[in-house]
């Protein structure tokens, strides 16, 4: 085994109770509040990872996992439950925090695809029913970009989580009566924009008019007047509405799609004063 030594680390793993490790190293990030109650929440045993700890004169250094510790105090209730910790015995502060810059420099990381089908392999309810759902309208999940298959399951499990199964359902379903599965229509953001009128609109909302009167413009058209009107999702639920309201005279309401939100556009405002009396007529 020596011809492998240099291969291996020089290690011991030890359990070792929370109030025994420290984790206060001038080079480490402060600890998120916020993420450790979020991941306490959906605490998994089998998610945790041993702690790096550096033993420096008798004292336990954490410089890789501070944050595992403080998930397993908050779920546990008592800093005296120990962790399992991965002891290196030879390290100085500079190495420590040069271990700590660089760890996670050469990481790859898993992509939303891979993430998703991993859940469907270990059956998880969520990513079943969303890949069952849009099998049924004859599309796939899929990793690379085509007609008829889905890249956006982030977001697909966003609408799904946000809203629930049957906006997830009907956006799906308003998105290929549009475009037909155009590989285009299938993206993060006219999935999330639709979602968006579904949720403010509801039945207001009418399946034909969609396909009829958004479904006119290409998922082109809708893409670039979306980035003209607003970053993000509400771009294209702004540029969808453009559509669908174009030369009627009382059309889906702005109000209605901001409802909530702290401060509206200054041209949509323009647009609300106006909406029950003129035609809205914007081009796309």
């Amino acid at each position: 085994m020596k011809e492998y030594d240099e291969f291996v680390p020089d290690v011991h793993f030890e359990l070792i109770p929370i109030k025994r490790l420290v984790s206060n190293q001038d080079y480490q990030r402060s600890l998120s509040v916020q993420h450790v109650k979020k991941t306490a929440e959906n605490f998994d045993l089998y998610q945790i990872n041993p702690v790096k700890v550096s033993r420096r004169n008798g004292i336990n250094y954490v410089f890789n996992g501070q944050h595992t510790i403080e998930v397993v105090a908050l779920v546990s209730g008592s800093r005296d439950t120990p962790v399992w910790c991965m002891v290196y015995d030879d390290m100085d502060y500079k190495v420590e925090a040069d271990v700590f810059a660089n760890q996670q420099r050469f990481v790859k990381g898993l992509a939303p695809y891979e993430i998703f089908m991993a859940n469907i392999e270990a059956e998880n309810e969520t990513q079943m029913a969303i890949k069952s759902l849009v099998e049924s309208y004859d599309l796939k999940i899929s990793k690379t970009k085509a007609p008829g298959m889905i890249c956006a399951v982030s977001s697909l499990e966003c609408i799904y989580k946000k809203y629930g199964f049957h906006v997830l359902d009907r956006s799906i379903r308003l998105c290929v009566g549009a475009w037909e599965g155009e590989a285009g229509s299938l993206s993060s953001g006219i999935l999330k924009g639709i979602a968006i009128l579904i949720a403010a609109f509801g039945d207001t909302l009418r399946d034909d008019v969609f396909k009829e009167k958004v479904g006119a413009y290409s998922s082109r058209e809708i893409s670039r007047l979306a980035k003209e009107r607003k970053a993000g999702s509400m771009g294209f639920a702004e540029a969808m509405m453009i559509a669908y309201n174009r030369k009627v005279k009382k059309g889906l309401s702005w109000v209605k799609l901001y409802s909530g939100k702290k401060a509206l556009p200054p041209d949509i405002e323009a647009d609300m004063e106006n909406e029950d009396e003129e035609e809205y007529s914007q081009e796309v």
